[in-house]
């Protein structure tokens, strides 16, 4: 089957705007659904009209806090509209971004995105799951969350990725029409090498003449799992630049 209609939900976020560009470049038909454009996938407002002649839904939609219970809520709520407008409209499938390390966590947001793979899973529509590293781009949310002068970042290591790298293989298994062979790992994709978060929010913090700190990640959900590498790639990974600094340097420059 040749695929040429994509559906983008969360296509205004941080990851999303990126999978519609690649898309869109590569020549496909892009339909973006955000609440912006008239689409709301949690009270399906316009779902079942955007979804009209898609081929696949790339799922890239999130909750914009860290708290369990509510995130666990929204995923659980898009993941059956997905599946049930989307099934109506006969597309062939969902592509869906996730996050290393799901299944060793314990609490907060990305336990609510463990509840999210299982459920799209257990969806009649065929799923595909691209388990990313933390995004580049999140560093400056990072330090945007400071009180005062000061960001205390956690000094806890990670192999942060760009999100347009993030975007383009998602798009790659997006396109894909095989079907995962049963026992195979679910694909990830990180970053080329492994940094500290604090360091790499110290480079941005420069730039922004915000002094930052780092701090033992206590407090934070998982902090212990992280600081053992239980959130870093796994051996089967893609790993794709630029690295923060070049990414950085690129943002710059532009």
């Amino acid at each position: 089957m040749s695929i040429s209609k994509f559906a983008v939900a969360g296509a205004t976020g941080r990851l999303g705007r990126h999978v519609v560009d690649v898309l869109t470049e590569r020549g496909h038909q892009v339909v973006p659904m955000s609440r912006a454009t008239g689409v709301d996938v949690i009270t399906g407002e316009g779902l079942a009209e955007a979804l009209t002649g898609v081929d696949v839904i790339v799922d890239v939609a999130s909750w914009h806090a860290s708290e369990q219970e509510a995130a666990t809520e929204f995923f659980r709520t898009s993941a059956r509209n997905l599946h049930e407008y989307g099934q109506k409209a006969g597309v062939a499938r969902i592509a869906v971004a996730s996050i290393i390390g799901v299944d060793k966590a314990t609490a907060g947001f990305i336990v609510a995105k463990r509840v999210h793979e299982e459920l799209l899973l257990s969806g009649p529509l065929p799923v595909r799951i691209l388990r990313a590293a933390q995004f580049h781009e999140f560093v400056g949310r990072l330090l945007d969350w400071r009180q005062g002068d000061v960001a205390y970042i956690p000094a806890l290591p990670t192999q942060l990725v760009a999100c347009r790298t993030v975007a383009g293989e998602l798009a790659d298994l997006a396109l894909d029409p095989g079907e995962p062979t049963p026992g195979t790992p679910i694909p990830e994709i990180a970053g080329p090498r492994r940094e500290i978060l604090a360091e790499a929010a110290a480079l941005l913090g420069a730039r922004r003449s915000i002094k930052v700190v780092g701090v033992d990640g206590s407090g934070m959900p998982d902090a212990e799992i992280a600081a053992e590498g239980g959130f870093l790639p796994s051996p089967h990974a893609k790993l794709a630049g630029p690295t923060f600094q070049e990414w950085l340097d690129g943002r710059v420059s532009r």
